[in-house]
C-alpha cells in the first residue's frame, strides 16, 4: 500500500456499505477502465501504509468501511467513474479526496467530475489552434473566387480580344 500511495497522483476515500459483490466487481472494472485501482482496506492498515506518503494526512483517523481509489494518470476520469457509480448506489459515497498534492473537499470533487475529459480538452485546443489557419484559408479562397468571377465576367463581356 505504501508503494501505491507514494506513486499515486490522486486518491479518493470512499465509503461502501451494503454494496453487493457483483456490483463491486463492476465498479472495479470501471475504475480499471479509467486507469485507476480500487481496493477495500482496513483502516488501521491503510493508516500504517500511508505513513510517510504524500496523502498521509488524508488517510489518518478513518472510521467505518473504507475503500481507496488511486490513479497515477487522470484524476478526472477516475472521479467520473466513481461518481457515476455513486449516483446508482446511494450507499457508496465520497468521503475525501487528494489530487496532485493537496486535499480537496467534497464540493471540489463534484467540480472535478464536471470537468471535460482529456480527449475533449485536446479536441478543443486543436480546434482553437486551427482557427487562424482556417481564417487565412477562407480569406484566400474568397480572394481567388472573386478573381475567378471577375475573369469570367470579363470573358463574357469579350474584354480579352486580340
Amino acid at each position: 500500500m505504501r508503494a501505491e500511495l507514494s506513486k499515486a497522483l490522486s486518491v479518493f476515500v470512499m465509503t461502501f456499505e451494503k454494496v453487493p459483490v457483483s456490483e463491486d466487481w463492476e465498479l472495479r472494472r470501471q475504475v480499471r477502465a479509467a486507469g485507476g485501482r480500487y481496493q477495500v482496506v482496513k483502516n488501521t492498515l491503510a493508516e500504517r501504509g500511508a505513513k510517510g506518503t504524500p496523502p498521509e494526512s488524508l488517510i489518518q483517523s478513518l472510521a467505518g468501511p473504507t475503500a481507496l481509489a488511486t490513479t497515477e494518470a487522470n484524476p478526472v476520469a477516475l472521479a467520473k467513474a466513481l461518481s457515476a457509480y455513486a449516483k446508482a448506489n446511494p450507499h457508496f459515497q465520497f468521503r475525501a479526496g487528494w489530487v496532485e498534492g493537496r486535499a480537496i473537499s467534497l464540493a471540489e470533487i463534484a467540480e472535478l467530475v464536471l470537468l471535460p475529459g482529456r480527449q475533449e480538452l485536446l479536441a478543443k485546443v486543436m480546434y482553437l489552434a486551427a482557427a487562424p489557419a482556417r481564417g487565412v484559408a477562407s480569406a484566400m479562397q474568397s480572394v481567388i473566387s472573386g478573381l475567378a468571377r471577375a475573369l469570367d465576367q470579363a470573358v463574357q463581356a469579350n474584354k480579352f480580344q486580340q
